[in-house]
């Protein structure tokens, strides 16, 4: 394989860019002067036809065709860019300038549409000599058509001039560009081939390499910073040499550290990274009591994380005389006097001597602390507080996340601890507000109510409000399943019957709509009722007067309507499965129950409600749901609403057996909801994350990329290309 120099690529480069730069110049250039030469050509053709036609006017029409035929042969000769002029009329050539004879083919190339319009057509001779053809009408084309052959050679040879000036111009450019570019070239990497000479004699193994460095200029810096390079390099390696032993211990260190930071990636609450970091953090210290101390961001919560458990204090008192102490302390020391007494730490923990503190700092604030109650025979040495603090500095952001989320859940159950519902319906989202206004608007008036919702949205529980808080209130309340009948007996279901209305129909029996007299009737899903039923429907809604079945006697009720659907009844009308004016007799107030789904928190705030219902009916001691089942609760579609929520929850209330309802207690629907933020959308909150902590430390440290660097416990390297990766660049000031 061939590789080519800077050099050899600049030269290539420019070469091309010149050529290319030539080429499609001359394209544009050449393309707009043929243009106007073919214009030009055209316009004298034209010209010059039009003058042979007045001459040829007059002979025609004396019938002077000797005379013709001169003059024809006179201007073939004066004008040598007419190859050919020729007159035909009705078929017959009545003069021509053709030595051999009028080509056939030529006759009917070009055909003059009008008596008074002239036709230019451009064509071609089998030789390959292009032509303007010009056909005009003599006398209007009493006279005949004069045809006229004007070669455009003397165009096509001045447009190739234009391209040899052209070429010859975009070569000297070529020249001179490969010139000044060779002395350029020469200039620039001469410096470059130096510095590249002298890396490799590095990578050979050879010392003391130094490059000259002339000038002020960039290369010339460049050169001055690689022999300041060189000459610590030379410094690191000698130190290095001394310090292999150390050098080996401190990888070790940073692979374990590494180890760690990727095993808490896949844990989320703070309960799990503080036990898994006590475990590694046990192989380390090789002591079997320690815990960590973490602050949230506020200071108002102090979180005492253990292997088995985790505890959280909001007494300001503990919170403020922990964190004074371990503010007075340096990164990592051994207390011979204990500090820290229960009930913050464990009784156990108070009287071992001493106990190693090591405090660790998140975004240049005190984050938080590890405890280590050591025996008699502690072997912790300063290697191994060196290498636990590595790690607890670099697994500070994901314990920040994880306070973040305890918090969020936290206010997340304090939002939903007190369950607020109205009349029996469990709700506190914006959307169920305005529901529960409407309804109280609603209640006390006699007006049609029309409700509509997915299924299982809770429609009647809505209805039965309304008939709670009305005047109605001690009357019945009546529902009716419009789609649990067929079409035969929902007539005698809702209106009732006579005896002997039909086969079976032994004694009179009232319909719903007395059975409601005085009360509110509920008629669920009334888009399925047939059309037959929805005439006497709208008869009553209009009369409040209707006849049983088989009767004739009229009777009369005080009804109240309320209906329910989970299909679009505008729809309905639309397609003629609905009757127009009993969906507007019906539509007087229209309320839209929202899907769960669109009801934010109170997934968790109803989900609650039924567990502490089944719990009682059930008997169990089941308390409470863990953070991850809730976030799954939160994280599912809910196609079957606050029916399927109610029957989940009696699912996990049966199969739990500990206090706290698991991931494993859900059915396999709400299961497969799990871990929205995987893969590509945990990346970004983490990218997202990084970069706001990045802008925060530089805006705080005034962009001292240094100082940024040491309050972010990474290396000025690492920091300049996290900033180049995610092009983050000092604000300009305006």
């Amino acid at each position: 394989m061939r590789y080519y120099g800077l050099k050899n690529k600049l030269l290539i480069t420019v070469s091309v860019l010149v050529i290319c730069s030539g080429l499609l110049i001359s394209l544009m250039v050449s393309q707009r002067y043929s243009n106007s030469l073919l214009e030009a050509a055209a316009a004298q053709a034209e010209n010059i036809a039009h003058s042979i036609v007045l001459e040829s006017t007059d002979k025609i029409l004396i019938n002077d065709m000797v005379a013709l035929q001169k003059m024809l042969d006179h201007h073939i000769r004066s004008n040598p860019q007419i190859s050919y002029l020729f007159i035909v009329k009705d078929g017959e050539i009545l003069a021509h300038t053709f030595l051999e004879g009028i080509p056939a083919s030529l006759i009917n190339v070009n055909q003059v549409k009008g008596s008074d319009q002239f036709r230019l057509k451009e064509i071609a001779s089998t030789e390959g000599d292009k032509y303007l053809d010009i056909a005009w009408p003599i006398f209007a084309g009493k006279a005949g058509v004069l045809r006229m052959g004007y070669s455009e050679e003397p165009y096509r040879q001045k447009l190739t001039k234009l391209w040899t000036q052209m070429i010859g111009i975009t070569l000297v450019i070529l020249f001179l560009s490969i010139t000044i570019t060779l002395i350029f070239v020469r200039r620039v990497t001469r410096p470059l081939a130096e510095l590249a000479e002298a890396t490799s004699r590095i990578d050979e193994g050879e010392v003391g390499v130094r490059v000259k460095a002339d000038g002020r200029d960039e290369v010339g810096k460049l050169a001055n910073s690689f022999n300041q390079m060189v000459a610590r390099m030379e410094d690191y390696t000698h130190k290095l040499k001394k310090q292999t032993t150390e050098l080996e211990r401190a990888n070790h260190q940073t692979r374990i550290s590494c180890d760690i930071v990727k095993e808490l990636g896949a844990l989320r609450t703070l309960n799990e990274i503080g036990a898994h970091l006590i475990i590694r953090f046990k192989s380390i210290f090789r002591c079997e009591r320690m815990m960590l101390l973490i602050f949230n961001e506020t200071r108002d919560v102090l979180f005492a994380l253990m292997e088995l458990e985790t505890k959280s204090f909001i007494e300001p008192e503990i919170i403020q005389n922990t964190f004074a102490a371990l503010k007075g302390l340096t990164k990592f020391e051994l207390m011979e006097k204990n500090e820290f007494r229960p009930p913050l730490i464990p009784a156990e923990f108070q009287g071992a001597s001493p106990q190693a503190v090591i405090t660790f700092s998140g975004e240049a604030q005190l984050f938080g602390a590890l405890i280590v109650a050591c025996e008699g025979n502690c072997k912790c040495n300063k290697d191994d507080f060196a290498i636990v603090d590595l790690i607890l500095s670099q697994c500070a952001g994901s314990i920040r996340r994880a306070v973040m989320h305890e918090e969020e859940l936290g206010k997340l159950q304090s939002r939903i601890g007190k369950e607020t519902g109205f009349a029996g319906i469990v709700g506190k989202d914006h959307k169920m507000q305005l529901i529960f206004k409407a309804i109280e608007d609603i209640a006390p008036t006699d007006a049609t109510v029309l409700i509509q919702g997915e299924s299982g949205t809770g429609k009647e529980l809505v209805a039965k409000a309304i008939h709670d808080l009305s005047p109605r209130k001690d009357h019945p309340f009546v529902v009716v399943n419009c789609s649990a009948y067929p079409s035969t007996l929902l007539e005698s279901e809702l209106f009732g019957h006579e005896k002997g209305a039909f086969t079976g129909a032994i004694r009179r029996k009232s319909g719903r709509f007395e059975q409601a007299d005085r009360g509110t009737l509920f008629l669920d899903e009334i888009g399925e009722i047939p059309p037959s039923a929805q005439i006497k429907l709208l008869r009553i809604l209009q009369t409040k007067k209707f006849e049983r079945l088989g009767g004739e006697k009229t009777v009369s009720v005080d009804v109240r309507i309320i209906a329910a659907t989970n299909k679009e009844l505008e729809q309905e009308v639309k397609r003629a499965h609905f009757r127009e004016d009993l969906y507007y007799r019906l539509n007087v107030i229209p309320l839209y129950l929202p899907p769960l789904r669109e009801r934010g928190n109170d997934t968790i705030l109803l989900a609650r409600h039924f567990l502490s219902r089944f719990v009682a009916e059930q008997g169990k001691e089941i308390e409470e749901f863990s953070p991850e089942a809730i976030r799954l609760l939160l994280n599912y579609h809910w196609p079957g609403n606050v029916r399927e929520l109610e029957n989940t929850v009696e699912h996990v209330t049966v199969l739990a057996k500990g206090k706290r309802v698991e991931i494993s207690d859900l059915p396999p629907s709400v299961l497969q909801s799990r871990d929205p933020l995987s893969g590509a959308a945990r990346l970004a909150n983490i990218v997202e994350h990084e970069i706001r902590l990045l802008e925060e430390t530089l805006e705080r440290c005034g962009w001292n990329k240094k100082m940024a660097a040491e309050q972010l416990g990474i290396s000025r390297t690492t920091l300049y290309t996290k900033l180049k990766k995610y092009q983050i660049q000092k604000p300009t000031s305006h």
